[in-house]
């Protein structure tokens, strides 16, 4: 009996469709030491990693073709992914050959992609290889870009993904519920994402979304980093609006959300207008943004909605992307809501489809207390999109 994974059995029934849409004869999955110089694709496609050179095929006729050192051999064969494997000792390149000579595919997709991170898996050291390979051979002429077929692989979320997904959010949830009881002003940003972690491992079964440099990730008060740095020492004051960014993940699927709070000066028993107005004005940009988001529109044209929901209200435009596609991993690739920016290359055009899984995170300013934001979770459906997370719809006050 196999001991392979469920999920990488769903992502390889896509792939054949996937192929015939993108016009590929073949996907090639090339790598060696994956354990260390690790493909994203392997997690979805493979599943084991391997010591020596290895190629894995698959085609749009279902092929599943595996050509790994034959000591990696029995491993293959035990996950049961691939029923095709073939074991070498001297070299890759003859048996490659071979496979490709009885496949003869006229495009073949390898991942590289100067758009798509997760499409970059391949490393230069191994397409020289691979070109060395298939020298005298019309095969090496034949290597295109594996994006478009990543993009779709990544971004089309079964209903077992996004159950997973939905699973890490409300886990997620939970523990920034549990969190806010044991919040008070005096605490460090540090002491706090201390709390969030205990309340993490209290649950157990769950690791971390993203590098615990900054994950979780606290930030208080108007002289704070606000993004992608890791806690401080810095102590929570009366009247600092504090914000969380932490994710979990779960049977290998991830959370990503944002939470934001603020801490009541004495007297207080709510918010000043500022602090609510900007905290509102997330929330409701968020939701137009939802509101906006179906299949057929580009990533540009939702990351507009929300900002300019936010700058038509006086404040500053967020200096990111609205929201990212999560998965396997936070930044699951792909597919962007974004501006056309230089550092989004080709994204901001990419255009929403179904099953897509995005966060919508935007942010703003709120002079004197700090930056207020949000990030939630959305499902893609057939007509629009719905919650995966549960969102936040108010500010959570702290006495």
């Amino acid at each position: 009996m196999g001991i392979g994974n469920p999920m990488v059995d769903e992502k390889l029934a896509q792939v054949p469709q996937i192929l015939k849409e993108t016009g590929f004869d073949a996907w090639l999955l090339f790598a060696r030491e994956s354990a260390t110089l690790h493909d994203p694709c392997f997690d979805l496609v493979v599943g084991p990693n391997v010591t020596w050179q290895s190629a894995f095929l698959l085609t749009p006729q279902g092929d599943r073709i595996a050509i790994v050192g034959s000591l990696d051999k029995a491993n293959q064969e035990m996950h049961g992914h691939y029923p095709e494997i073939v074991g070498y000792v001297g070299g890759v390149s003859g048996e490659l050959r071979k496979v490709l000579e009885r496949l003869d595919p006229k495009r073949i997709a390898i991942n590289h992609s100067v758009n798509d991170t997760m499409a970059d898996g391949l490393t230069h050291g191994m397409y020289l290889t691979l070109v060395a390979a298939l020298e005298g051979t019309p095969y090496a002429a034949r290597l295109e870009s594996s994006e478009r077929i990543v993009a779709a692989l990544r971004g089309r979320k079964s209903a077992s993904e996004r159950a997973r997904i939905a699973d890490a959010c409300a886990l997620t949830c939970d523990i920034f519920d549990r969190l806010t009881p044991r919040l008070h002003a005096g605490q460090t940003e540090k002491q706090v994402a201390a709390l969030i972690c205990e309340e993490m491992d209290r649950i157990g079964g769950l690791t971390l979304a993203w590098d615990p440099d900054h994950c979780p990730a606290v930030f208080t008060g108007p002289e704070s980093a606000g993004a992608h740095a890791g806690p401080t020492d810095r102590p929570i004051e009366p009247g600092h609006v504090m914000n969380v960014d932490f994710g979990v993940k779960k049977d290998d699927y991830c959370s990503d959300l944002q939470r934001t709070w603020y801490f009541l000066r004495p007297g207080e028993t709510a918010a000043p207008s500022a602090v609510q107005r900007g905290f509102e004005t997330i929330v409701e940009s968020i939701r137009a943004a939802k509101a906006f988001l179906k299949p057929g529109v580009k990533g540009v044209e939702a990351d507009a909605v929300a900002r300019s929901y936010i700058t038509d209200r006086g404040y500053p435009e967020y200096p990111h992307a609205l929201g990212h596609q999560i998965g396997r991993t936070a930044h699951d690739g792909a597919g962007l809501l974004c501006p056309r920016w230089e550092r989004y290359g080709t994204l901001p055009d990419s255009v929403v489809e179904r099953d897509q899984c995005y966060t919508i995170e935007p942010r703003l300013p709120i002079e004197g207390h700090g930056i207020a934001t949000c990030e939630e979770i959305v499902a893609v459906t057939a007509d629009g999109a719905e919650w995966l997370s549960r969102p936040q719809d108010r500010l959570y006050l702290v006495k």
